[in-house]
């Protein structure tokens, strides 16, 4: 059977769903489908559950450090990893109801089964129709030809050529939130922002941690700075760090996985190892060959308003070249939807795109860092350590936390952030707004900040860089 639409998203994550309700908001009649559940990744797999796991680890450490707040106890406390786990499945199930609920709001229909994109046919002379495949054996196949198509397909874990992910001893992020008890001993390999995001949930959840990185240093993607303190950090949670180091192979024994480390004859045993060195998109087996649609195993290449060669055909989220973070394929697809009813829309800059690490400490920035500023741009730097705030002392979450500010020396406009401290993930809100205005950094220092917060010290730092910091 052949059903014509307005609008057809194939992949119901968070760019998907957020493009579809967009959509329908300026009355477009929208399907999307979805083989899975809606929510993507970022509900189901990755952002939420993982944070709602980081969260019993974060109290977990609050209540071994109760002692250094003045308050007594008996005894050691204990984890129950079930009871972990039945949260943060509680925390999933109520955003997952929320987005059905806004579907039904929105008049949004949703087709449970894969979709596959089709060439020119008897049924419409342009590529872009779908046919899906339902989940529901009892049902036949369904071409849907829209007028447009937004292709929101996401992304999956990377593995490594010679290391075989089988999700029981050798996983990625996705088994690891399978596990339903906490193993003694795990290996992560990729020190990046899921790597060093999952040590930090481990070790203070006691399980005892090693990251192996073949870079020289941790989160490369932060300031060098932001990277040194996180670095000490680890250290001091006992998170063991090999950095400049590589897995030549894995074998799984009898007592656990054998890692025979490259630069060295070290064989490294863990009960468990997770490896962690990236995610790429899903293009394939989506039927993009029958179209003229450009695309790479690094994503499908589209214009500035998401276009691909087929006009008609959008793109957003995780299967485009660009950065995969949940807020940034909402954007995307809200940007998708304007120029698809208008012809118009502003491109994002994706210099302004706030980017978070949710470990202890937590790492936030946006804008430039010291280390990729453009060779025609001078900046002037300014700092502000936290061992000088006063929220962050009473927090307990001083030591080797910070804030860095970058400014154009030409212009005194801000062009780059970077955090590392207590609720960095929320402050960094407030310098990704001050950089879309493109706010002076002395207007930031000049604003007024409420006392005592950490968010003074966005404030130092930006002061700093013209040596006015007035608790420096």
């Amino acid at each position: 059977m052949v059903v014509k639409k307005d609008l057809v998203i194939l992949g119901g994550g968070t760019g998907g769903y957020v493009a579809a309700i967009r959509a329908a908001q300026q009355g477009r009649d929208v399907i999307i489908i979805e083989r899975d559940k809606l929510g993507g990744t970022c509900l189901h797999k990755g952002c939420i559950p993982s944070k709602a796991m980081l969260k019993s680890a974060r109290m977990m450490d609050a209540a071994r450090e109760l002692q250094a707040f003045g308050i007594d106890h008996e005894g050691n406390f204990s984890i129950d990893y079930k009871k972990v786990l039945k949260r943060k499945e509680s925390i999933v199930e109520q955003l997952y109801q929320g987005v059905q609920a806004l579907m039904k709001k929105h008049k949004i229909e949703i087709i449970e089964g894969s979709g596959v994109v089709q060439g020119p046919s008897i049924f419409t002379p342009d590529s872009g129709g779908v046919a899906v495949t339902f989940n529901d054996e009892n049902k036949e196949e369904e071409i849907f030809v829209p007028k447009h198509l937004i292709i929101a397909t996401g992304s999956r874990p990377i593995s490594l050529p010679s290391i075989q992910i089988d999700e029981a001893h050798i996983l990625s992020s996705d088994g690891m939130l399978e596990l339903e008890e906490l193993p003694k001993s795990v290996a992560i390999i990729g020190g990046g922002v899921i790597g060093c995001e999952w040590a930090s949930i481990l070790a203070s959840l006691g399980v005892e941690v090693t990251i192996i990185e073949a870079m020289k240093t941790l989160v490369p993607n932060e300031s060098r700075t932001i990277s040194k303190s996180l670095k000490k950090a680890f250290k001091k949670q006992g998170i063991t760090l090999k950095l400049k180091t590589k897995v030549e192979q894995a074998v799984v024994e009898e007592e656990g996985v054998a890692l025979t480390i490259k630069e060295s004859e070290e064989t490294l045993t863990v009960e468990k190892v997770m490896v962690a060195v990236g995610r790429k998109p899903n293009v394939d087996g989506i039927g993009l060959n029958n179209t003229s649609i450009k695309f790479s195993d690094k994503g499908i290449e589209v214009n500035e308003h998401y276009q691909t060669a087929e006009g008609h055909i959008y793109a957003i989220g995780d299967v485009l070249d660009t950065l995969q973070l949940a807020h940034v394929a909402m954007k995307e697809g809200e940007l998708a939807v304007e120029h698809m009813n208008t012809g118009h829309s502003e491109p994002l800059n994706y210099i302004h795109v706030p980017r978070c690490t949710y470990t202890r400490p937590e790492i936030a920035s946006v804008g430039y860092t010291k280390d990729n500023v453009p060779e025609d741009m001078t900046v002037k730097t300014g700092v502000f350590y936290l061992k000088g705030n006063g929220k962050a002392l009473i927090e307990g979450e001083a030591d080797g936390g910070l804030v860095e500010v970058l400014t154009d020396t030409e212009t005194d406009d801000l062009v780059g952030v970077s955090i590392i401290g207590p609720h960095a993930t929320d402050l960094i809100a407030e310098a990704s707004t001050a950089l879309y205005m493109q706010a002076a950094t002395m207007e930031i220092g000049e604003a007024i900040h409420p006392h005592p917060t950490i968010s003074e010290a966005i404030a130092e730092a930006a002061m700093d860089t013209e040596g006015n910091a007035i608790h420096k």
